[in-house]
């Protein structure tokens, strides 16, 4: 049986804003909840499962052929914030970004390009920026006294430019996911 991959595309973060992002799970700590640790902070583009290996080559060929028609840009994240928005119990903890016209253009180029090349469903949503911090046991938090839980509502501006997107693999480790760069491509200057 062929070997499959996990793979997804993203964008990593600069090792000043994963720092600065990690500091949440120690305001947070009595959240019952698994933080994600800080090397695996990251944008999530498009999540494309399990892959063969010649699929994840047209994957390569896709991403490095987007970033290539796109320059790099600047993204703030905003606030942090239970999400998905309206969801109780909430599902994670997470940085949101704001919309930039660049990334979704980036990301509109990208949904067609794999598109063409792999069989996935694209997500049918709007896409938001955001970097899951925390995933809470819906069990646990319920547990909660509505009062007693903590409010997650805060502003943050964290400024980065976004020069590449990778394209990741993920696996699954007794501790848990473990994330790592196939392939990095540089957006255009």
């Amino acid at each position: 049986m062929e070997k499959r991959h996990r793979v997804f595309v993203a964008i990593n973060l600069p090792g000043e804003i994963k720092k600065e992002l990690f500091t949440y799970s120690e305001k947070w700590s009595d959240l019952p909840a698994k933080w994600t640790a800080r090397d695996n902070l990251h944008i999530t583009l498009e999540f494309l499962g399990s892959l063969t290996d010649e699929e994840v080559g047209e994957v390569c060929l896709a991403v490095k052929s987007v970033a290539e028609r796109h320059e790099g840009f600047s993204l703030n994240l905003n606030k942090i914030v239970y999400g998905p928005p309206k969801k109780m119990p909430p599902k994670m903890v997470w940085a949101e970004g704001d919309k930039s016209e660049e990334l979704t253009l980036l990301r509109e180029d990208l949904e067609n390009a794999l598109t063409e090349k792999v069989r996935f469903v694209p997500e049918n949503r709007v896409f938001a920026p955001h970097i899951t911090l925390a995933r809470i046991s819906a069990m646990e938090f319920r547990i909660i006294e509505p009062e007693e839980r903590p409010e997650i509502n805060e502003s943050i501006d964290l400024l980065f430019t976004v020069e590449s997107i990778e394209v990741m693999e993920s696996e699954m480790k007794r501790d848990g996911p473990q994330y790592t760069t196939l392939e990095s491509h540089q957006l255009r200057n």
